[in-house]
């Protein structure tokens, strides 16, 4: 029976699906999403604003701005991704994202 120290935590968890090489490297990755996340959250309002979407219940502006937002936030990922010393990572995440979304083979 194994014991519950030998399980891997989380970190190592993200660390061998991410095909990392470091701990260290797991809180970069996970640094950029927080910061990608947070700059998003504030160039939401005055790009609602830009759209003319003053309620969130305006269906189509607001489909507008989703359909926006996806491009922007994908290079702000590669930014922050730069920044932190992880772009290569990231690269390599949209590449598979758009794959997916594309229905593309894995390459």
């Amino acid at each position: 029976m194994s014991s519950e120290s030998s399980k891997p935590n989380w970190q190592e968890k993200l660390r061998r699906r991410w095909k990392l090489q470091s701990l260290t490297q797991v809180w970069l990755v996970l640094l950029t999403f927080a910061c990608t996340g947070f700059t998003v959250l504030f160039i939401r309002k005055p790009l609602l604003n830009i759209l003319g979407v003053e309620r969130p219940d305006n269906f189509w502006p607001y489909l507008l701005y989703l359909l926006g937002i996806l491009p922007v936030y994908q290079a702000i990922l590669l930014f922050y991704g730069f920044i932190f010393g992880q772009f290569r990572f990231f690269w390599e995440f949209e590449k598979q994202m758009f794959r997916r979304i594309l229905g593309k083979p894995k390459k």
